[in-house]
């Protein structure tokens, strides 16, 4: 553990070189620049707003609030698993080159869109005193869902990162992938219902879900569920051995296929 550890420290100069290059790569020839990640969520949360709200009868005032809350941390989880799956072909030039430790990439991937989506978060955060959701003591419960989602979010990062060098058409896999995530994470619809049907397992077993779910409950002020809570460490902290077990025994076969 020692050796990571100082391979690490070694190079957290790179690490935080690459977080930056990330960020400014994602707004590069953009006039707005950085204000994008503030602007592109609130565009998102008003369209949703029209159509899952005023077509549909939806009076509730916090409603635009429970979307926020939801496409967010969706938004984090995708894009943030999308560019881990490509960091390492995408960053194939420089592996070839010189050595640099190849769990930097993904790491990087996921640590510069979680910049972008703590910034994102001052959007939320107006939105929700101008609809009059007041802060609890229960806002205390956020930081609990937003490591969970950094864990989550790296973990299936590494897993895709390995899977992605080997096997090309994960990327297109995933995008469907996540497509069906969405619409089971309850972003823009009430879960009661299919939570007291039959159907409910499709949330319940859903690790995304589970963690919105903790968040949502820490910004409209409610005790958060522990069953959730459980599910959603579990699955984040074994899908982060999985990928970091993954990427280490095969990181040296990289090189013969990018």
């Amino acid at each position: 553990m020692k050796k990571y550890v100082d391979n690490f420290m070694q190079y957290r100069f790179l690490l935080s070189e690459l977080v930056k290059k990330g960020i400014k790569l994602k707004y590069r020839r953009s006039y707005l620049g950085m204000i994008w990640s503030m602007l592109e969520p609130l565009l998102t949360m008003i369209v949703l707003t029209i159509v899952f709200g005023t077509l549909y009868g939806n009076t509730d005032r916090t409603f635009p609030v429970y979307i926020l809350t939801g496409r967010l941390l969706y938004s984090f989880f995708s894009q943030s698993t999308k560019v881990a799956l490509k960091s390492i072909r995408q960053n194939s030039a420089m592996i070839k080159k010189v050595y640099v430790p190849k769990y930097l990439y993904p790491l990087s991937s996921v640590l510069f869109n979680y910049v972008i989506f703590l910034i994102s978060l001052i959007v939320l955060a107006m939105v929700s005193v101008i609809l009059g959701v007041k802060p609890t003591f229960y806002l205390l419960q956020a930081p609990i869902a937003l490591i969970l989602i950094l864990i989550m979010s790296y973990g299936c990062g590494m897993i895709l990162a390995t899977i992605g060098v080997f096997f090309r058409d994960m990327e297109y896999l995933w995008s469907v992938a996540l497509m069906l995530v969405m619409y089971t994470c309850a972003i823009f619809y009430y879960p009661e219902k299919l939570l007291k049907s039959g159907w409910a397992w499709i949330l319940k077993y859903n690790p995304l879900y589970c963690v919105i779910d903790i968040f949502r409950c820490s910004v409209f002020g409610k005790a958060m569920n522990i069953h959730y809570f459980a599910y959603a460490l579990i699955f984040s902290v074994v899908a982060m051995v999985i990928g970091l077990f993954c990427f280490k025994k095969k990181q040296d076969d990289f090189i013969l296929y990018i």
